[in-house]
Order: C-alpha cells, then sequence, then structure tokens
C-alpha cells in the first residue's frame, strides 16, 4: 500500500475518487499476507483501510472527494468474530470472506460518520456488483483446490448472475452519480440484487451496528499502522 501510495503522495495533486476494489473470495484453505494477516480480511478490508488513510491528504484536497468502498451481498451472512478475526483458530472459506464484505460497510458507513464530525467534505459511499460473471473464482487463489460450495456456486452462477460490465454500474454510480447520498450503498435492484439496475440499496442492520464498526476501526488502525484517523 504505502510503495502505491507514495507516488501520488509526492507529486502532491488532488485525488476526487478512490475506489476500493481488490478483493479474494474464499480461499479453500488459510493464507496469510506478506504482513501475517489472514489473507481475505487483509486484502479485503485492511488493505483498504490502510490505502484510504495514507491517501486521505489528497483526498482532502479534492472539491469534492469521494471514497467507494466494494462489498458484497454476502455480508447479509457475515459476523464480526472479534476474539478470532483472522480466523486462526477456526477457519472457513466462506465465513471468512462474508466477514471481510462485512467489514467493508462497517468501514465505510463510519467513514461517512467520522468525516461528518470533522467536518470533511469527504463522501464515504458502498457498492456491490451482485453476481457478477467475473474471473474471481476460476483464477483466484483457490484455483485448482475449490471446495465443494465454490463449484457449485461456479457452475449454477449463469443462472442468477449478470455480466461483468453489468456488475461495475454500481460502483461507477456511487463514484460518479451527483445523486449519491453521504453514505449511501447501492446495487443491483433485482431479486435479492443479484442483478439488475443500480440503485441505492439497504444493508443488513449489523452492517450499521455502532459499536461493531467503531471497534472494527481501532483495532484495523493498530493492525495496519496507520494511526488514528481522520
Amino acid at each position: 500500500m504505502r510503495a502505491f501510495a507514495e507516488p501520488l503522495l509526492a507529486r502532491g495533486a488532488p485525488l476526487d475518487i478512490l475506489v476500493n476494489n481488490a478483493g479474494i473470495m474464499a480461499l479453500p484453505e488459510r493464507r496469510t499476507t506478506q504482513d501475517g494477516f489472514e489473507a481475505q480480511f487483509g486484502t479485503n478490508h485492511l488493505g483498504h483501510f490502510a490505502l484510504t488513510a495514507l491517501l486521505l491528504p489528497l483526498l482532502k484536497k479534492a472539491p469534492t472527494p469521494r471514497v467507494v468502498t466494494v462489498s458484497s451481498i454476502a455480508h447479509k451472512q457475515g459476523r464480526m468474530d472479534f476474539d478470532d478475526l483472522q480466523g486462526a483458530r477456526h477457519y472457513g472459506p466462506w465465513r471468512a470472506y462474508r466477514q471481510s464484505k462485512l467489514a467493508n460497510l462497517l468501514f465505510a458507513f463510519e467513514l461517512q460518520r467520522r468525516a461528518d464530525k470533522a467536518g470533511e467534505k469527504l463522501l464515504s459511499l458502498a457498492a456491490h456488483p451482485g453476481v457478477a460473471m467475473t474471473n474471481l473464482f476460476i483464477s483466484g487463489p483457490g484455483r485448482g483446490k475449490r471446495t465443494l460450495q465454490a463449484r457449485l456456486v461456479e457452475f449454477t452462477s449463469p443462472l442468477y448472475s449478470h455480466s461483468e460490465e453489468r456488475g461495475a454500474l454500481p460502483t461507477l454510480l456511487a463514484a460518479t452519480s451527483p445523486l449519491v447520498v453521504p453514505g449511501g450503498y447501492y446495487g443491483p435492484n433485482g431479486w435479492r440484487e443479484m442483478r439488475g439496475d443500480p440503485v441505492r440499496v439497504r444493508p443488513a442492520p449489523w452492517a450499521e451496528d455502532l459499536s461493531a464498526a467503531a471497534r472494527l476501526w481501532e483495532l484495523s488502525e493498530k493492525l495496519a499502522g496507520t494511526g488514528a484517523w481522520p
């Protein structure tokens, strides 16, 4: 993250939009990042948290900065296990993925609250693609050793999914539309938000848990080494 951010910070130009979209999904076995974090939590949440913190000075320079964090409908089955965030004691591929996607929303909404409290112009938004036909399953780090559930999802997904181009629309809406609301969450309008046109959608109630968001933020500051921000 620092290697990516340093050239941008050195240039010093305002940053209008940051889209936190990097992600991995349902690794069949527990893996860790170079920093020792469980791979899905580290990639899907901590990486976004750290990058946003590093680039915040450039975002503050922009007249109407936006941070869009990409979550998933899988967050609705997610729960934050603060006693085992890294899955060191009990790792499950989908359990870890769902937790990381819930963390995305807790972060996005808390960032908006903190920006508002600090009087910043920043808009923090979240989006999800529904079920988009990308190569996330077939070319991700878990390729060659897929769980039965992952193989079943991959096989049946054409029945309820849409194209990767359509899946990108909620993110584009959040990043560019003048009609978005602070702290808004955007996804497809179809059945169970799996596909359709981009609209504002509702997260699961636990994605708006204030105490969980504050706790995750404080832990993320320590783990990512960002210090207190904004």
